[in-house]
């Protein structure tokens, strides 16, 4: 019964296809405008993309640190290590940029060297007061050198904040408005304001700045994700171009592809758009992905089209053939592909469920314009040449085929033997694989922001804030000796730690306030004993100064204090150690009964949101494994031919996790997305060669190898064809500037070729060996659903 729907349905289909074609090119045309007028709804992502959850326990933690403090990835920071800036002229034009910067909307406040204000003791008034280091400029070489001395010699609560006394590098911190930093106006102050002004400085004074800060990497590394996606999209159009052209040998076989693949790009945006979706590093690879996916589909009915015109003649016969036949087999192959992205949805990840999303309905979208296009298309066509038909011949790939026939007959237990090797070396090479929790790992490693990260994290030890909060419990409990020796006993592990540079927090204020109490004397930079505590902390209560700086470390109640550090970007094994060595001092240094202390920030949520999104593509790629054997089970109404569908798939996965292993390529989220979407793709050629194999042993009354041999000649040719379109089209992927994506090119490039071999390998040598408890009668007599029609066995 299903079987007659399934046929009935498939010639009604092509019915409607082929008597309305203009209304349906009109509804396609309708469509992509309606959908590119979505386009504008794209947005670049202009917070990091946060990989946890909204309710997960290290999102609230960090939520509640923001309402406490506010935004803390607001810093932009400026750098110069060059020993020319300390002249007169040059170190009043770093301090006039400082000055131009403060006029902007875009910026909260400004601190650089001028802005450096040195504690002073009022004895008449008995509190403290600030005297800037530069009143107004510097005007001669006696006061530069004053300055210098003062610096980097007299105040260590400045050192490694806005200098470093031991390079002698100068930075200038940026605080960005909190309210914009998170919008479009950040973009259009870095881009348009920030990068034109420091350049012209740069070409001016030949002075090189450096640049760096979380809003300043979020916006660069954004956009090169944009600049990408339109040199993604051009390379995939002109490597499948060319190698289906170099197939089919036709310019309008080959326009007919580019312009239905062209279309579903256009389609992927308007989903994008219109379901306001941000552009983040995975949605910027399906428009990609959907050429690359969308060619074979293209092959495969031009194929069959002009195979059915060269043995009848009847192009109308030919076209609803194509529809009826390579229509089923074609929306199987996407629907399982579909469905390998479509896992990501049941994920908790934001990021993960939007790429599901998308790739998910644009792969049915392609489908659905390839099976409308292409027969519509060459109804309105002459026939096709006898140059056109020449490839069907398939003689330049006979060797190949000879050759896989060859091994699966008399090398099948070199098969099998290279098979287990195979896996014993991938399982030993996977126990070597290491998880990645970098930030600029995957980011252009020779592109200029990424080198001022590292000018910073060599000069300043990093640029990923990461936040210590300390609930006193009580109002004004910060204040507090005891609390204040307690901070300092834990910024000591912190000042230990290589990976983090010197902490900021109210204990260096109250070290500095002793100081300035006995006249700026550097030895007397501690913090105060019992007796001292009372009378310094007079001086500093009836400062109006001390509660300007004390407002960014210690909350409006005195409940609340923070300690501020900046981690280099080390991976998730380090980051773990020292987050463990940091929480143990912790629970040792504060009681549970008297303090809550939380660790947060943007280093920490970087950290977990990558073993959290890791951890999830896990069960993603689990899920997908089970549908699709399920689904494979339901087609041919056999659990037991899941093993065989199975192993094939399976093993070209094991194998690029071994040579990941091997080849020093860690486990982040651009890698193991890796392993679902060349699942989902490799699994498509099972389909085709197990439905092929099915319908040769129904014409061929149940003969095992006559029907293994003849499913492997017969479908070996656009397995191939298909699999190195595959491969090249990935490969595009490796162009890219972000390592992860490139990543992500070559191993699902390398994956889908294992995956090629395996299933005109190992896959027709297992239904071979199996064939009496597996490739029998019983197993394939009746499918629940029927691939491929029985009419082609006389046709073929």
């Amino acid at each position: 019964m299903f079987k007659l729907f399934t046929k009935n349905f498939w010639d009604v289909t092509a019915r409607l296809i082929l008597r309305n074609k203009i209304g349906i090119l009109l509804g396609i045309i309708i469509t992509t405008v309606l959908l590119a007028q979505k386009w504008d709804n794209m947005r670049l992502a202009y917070s990091e993309a946060n990989m946890l959850p909204d309710n997960h326990e290290v999102n609230i933690t960090y939520n509640r640190f923001l309402e406490t403090f506010g935004e803390e990835g607001n810093l932009i920071v400026l750098g110069v290590k060059d020993s020319t800036l300390f002249t007169v002229e040059k170190l009043n034009a770093w301090n006039n940029l400082s000055e131009y910067f403060k006029k902007s909307e875009a910026i909260e406040t400004v601190v650089s060297i001028k802005d450096l204000q040195k504690l002073i003791k009022d004895t008449e008034n008995e509190k403290f007061q600030l005297e800037p280091f530069i009143k107004d400029s510097i005007t001669n070489l006696a006061q530069l050198e004053t300055l210098q001395n003062e610096l980097f010699k007299k105040y260590p609560f400045y050192d490694n904040f806005l200098f470093n006394k031991d390079s002698k590098t100068i930075r200038t911190a940026i605080y960005m408005d909190k309210a914009i930093v998170n919008t479009s106006a950040r973009k259009d102050f870095i881009v348009n304001v920030l990068i034109p002004k420091i350049k012209s400085f740069e070409k001016q004074y030949g002075v090189d700045v450096k640049m760096s800060g979380m809003p300043y990497i979020r916006t660069l590394n954004s956009q090169n994700i944009v600049d990408e996606i339109s040199t993604f999209i051009l390379a995939a159009l002109v490597v499948t171009s060319l190698i289906f052209f170099f197939f089919f040998r036709s310019f309008r076989a080959t326009f007919i592809s580019m312009v239905v693949v062209c279309i579903g790009v256009m389609w992927t945006l308007g989903i994008i758009g219109f379901l306001n979706y941000e552009v983040s590093v995975l949605t910027a690879l399906i428009p990609p992905l959907i050429i690359v996916i969308g060619i074979p589909n293209c092959i495969f009915l031009i194929n069959k089209y002009q195979h059915e015109v060269k043995l009848h003649g009847n192009k109308i016969k030919s076209l609803q053939r194509v529809i009826t036949k390579i229509g089923n087999a074609t929306l199987m192959t996407n629907v399982t592909t579909a469905s390998g992205f479509a896992t990501f949805i049941l994920t908790e990840s934001k990021l993960l469920k939007e790429f599901g999303v998308v790739a998910s309905l644009s792969i049915l979208a392609i489908f659905i314009l390839c099976l409308l296009i292409i027969p519509i298309l060459y109804s309105f066509m002459p026939y096709p040449k006898d140059r056109h038909l020449e490839h069907l011949n398939k003689r330049w790939i006979g060797g190949f085929v000879d050759w896989m026939e060859l091994m699966v007959r008399k090398k099948r237990i070199t098969i099998y033997i290279t098979s287990v090797v195979l896996l014993v070396v991938s399982i030993i090479g996977i126990y070597q694989i290491k998880t990645s929790g970098s930030l600029i790992e995957d980011m252009p490693q020779e592109s200029e922001f990424v080198n001022d990260i590292r000018f910073f994290e060599n000069e300043f030890n990093g640029i990923m804030p990461l936040e210590i909060m300390i609930d006193t419990k009580r109002k004004k409990g910060v204040m507090k000796l005891a609390t204040l020796k307690r901070m300092e006993e834990l910024e000591e592990l912190i000042y230990e730690t290589p990976e983090l540079s010197k902490p900021i927090s109210v204990v260096g204020l109250v070290k500095y306030s002793k100081q300035a109490y006995y006249n700026g004397n550097t030895k007397y930079y501690q913090l105060p004993t019992s007796q001292e505590n009372s009378f310094i902390l007079s001086y500093a209560k009836n400062s109006t100064s001390n509660v300007d700086l004390l407002k960014n470390f210690v909350d409006s109640t005195g409940q609340y204090a923070r300690i501020t550090t900046f981690m280099k970007d080390v991976g998730t094994d380090k980051m773990e150690r020292i987050e463990e060595n940091l929480q143990t001092k912790i629970d040792k240094v504060f009681p549970k009964e008297r303090y809550n202390v939380i660790m947060t920030g943007k280093a920490l949520l970087f950290q977990k949101g990558t073993k959290y999104l890791v951890k999830n593509l896990v069960i993603s790629l689990t899920l997908a494994i089970v549908l699709i054997a399920v689904f494979m089970a339901y087609m041919f109404r056999s659990g037991r031919m899941i093993i065989v569908s199975l192993i094939p798939n399976l093993l070209p996965l094991l194998i690029t996790a071994g040579l990941m292993g091997y080849l020093g390529v860690p486990i982040k989220p651009s890698t193991i997305l890796v392993f679902s979407i060349a699942f989902g793709i490799s699994v498509d050629d099972t389909i085709h060669f197990l439905a092929k194999y099915r319908q040769e042993l129904q014409a061929n009354n149940w003969k095992i190898k006559v029907s293994v041999y003849g499913a492997l000649r017969e479908t070996g040719v656009s397995m191939f064809y298909t699999s190195i379109v595959l491969f090249f089209g990935f490969s595009v992927f490796t162009i890219s500037s972000f390592g992860g994506t490139v990543a992500l090119g070559a191993l699902v490039s390398a994956t889908l070729l294992f995956a090629m071999l395996s299933n005109l390998l190992l896959l027709p040598s297992l239904l071979l060996s199996l064939e009496r408890s597996i490739a029998n009668k019983q197993v394939l007599r009746k499918p629940t659903i029927n691939i491929i029609p029985e009419e082609d066995e006389s046709e073929a």
